[in-house]
């Protein structure tokens, strides 16, 4: 048995669950893995959640947006048992009802679910969390690195003077806009929300994959729910919801629909990057199938008015993702050059 193994065995008996039966489920980007228990005696289930402190961080963070959710009176699971200095978490079960698995066997659903999970962003957007770290113009700006880093022919140790100058661009054009202060949860699309109808409210949303919240712009996540990079949404279905989340927060939506094209672009461009060194460096070369619907949310985002400047810029120095470059992004490589 390997030691963190063992470290495993200890922290199911000190919880009561080392007799569950277990079966694997999918987890996300990162180094995390996650089983489902069946605990032998009750039937009851629960997910154990396994983040290696030294690969993913520690899992406190996690802990501590999940309690602020639930004070906010939304559906996070609630941690039933924790070994925080070896990186295991013993989760409550929300189900298998993801949005995206729920929308494919009944896709007349679609509109009732994505409205719920407006509602979820403005009660985010209603309940503040200074404690929450801020994502703000210069942070988002740089977080575009990897775009010009690893989304080209052959990953590079050091940006070009070109790319040096569309993160300025982007930053500068971020500076202008006013409110980094609402709580977002970054990675808010149909396969992290569950669907629990049985619940009240905005708490028929379950939540996953919270763990990097932070305080940042408004349309952060109402962006990441409608250029989700694993599934379309129709263009009168994210009319729809812009629509409908400005109506309900009180934006003026043609600055409101101008900002959410500026924060979409930064976050697609930083996507770009990521699934791109997913697969060269960590061999996983499927998230490339993803690239050509991000490649496709850029552009409609880009092609706002008020974005020509970096549309311009951006177009010069990515490829399109053409078959051949695809094939080049699906290539291992050893070391940047």
């Amino acid at each position: 048995m390997t030691a963190r193994a063992l470290q495993q065995t200890r922290f199911l008996t000190d919880a009561g669950w080392q007799a569950a039966a277990w079966s694997p489920i999918a987890g996300d980007a990162s180094a995390r893995r996650y089983q489902r228990l069946t605990h032998p005696k009750t039937h009851q289930t629960a997910i154990l959640m396994d983040a290696p402190p030294d690969h993913v961080g520690s899992s406190a963070p996690f802990v501590s947006v999940a309690s602020y959710l639930t004070q906010a009176d939304l559906s996070a699971p609630r941690v039933l048992a924790q070994d925080l200095d070896h990186g295991f978490l013993l989760l409550e079960d929300l189900g298998d009802a993801l949005f995206a698995r729920v929308i494919a066997n009944d896709p007349p659903r679609e509109s009732v679910l994505y409205d719920a999970a407006i509602r979820v962003i403005c009660q985010l957007h209603d309940h503040p969390n200074p404690a929450l770290p801020h994502y703000g113009p210069a942070q988002m700006a740089q977080a575009t690195d990897l775009a010009f880093l690893h989304y080209r022919s052959s990953p590079a140790d050091v940006l070009s003077d070109a790319a040096h100058q569309t993160i300025d661009l982007l930053g500068d054009q971020l500076a202008r806009l006013g409110n980094f202060n609402m709580v977002s949860l970054r990675d808010f699309h149909a396969e992290n929300l569950i669907w629990l109808p049985e619940r009240p409210g905005a708490a028929c949303v379950g939540l996953l994959d919270f763990q990097d919240a932070v305080q940042t712009h408004p349309a952060y996540d109402l962006m990441s729910l409608i250029r989700d990079a694993r599934r379309d949404v129709s263009p009168a279905l994210a009319d729809h919801l812009i629509t409908m989340f400005c109506q309900i927060k009180g934006h003026d939506e043609p600055t409101f629909r101008a900002e959410a094209a500026l924060i979409s672009a930064q976050r697609n461009l930083r996507i770009l990057g990521i699934f791109a060194r997913l697969s060269r460096q960590m061999h996983k070369p499927h998230y490339v199938d993803l690239i050509p619907r991000v490649w496709a949310h850029l552009q409609t985002d880009l092609s706002h008015p008020s974005l020509a400047a970096l549309r311009s810029m951006v177009n010069r120095q990515l490829d399109p993702p053409t078959p051949a470059f695809l094939h080049i992004l699906r290539t291992p490589c050893q070391t940047p050059s």
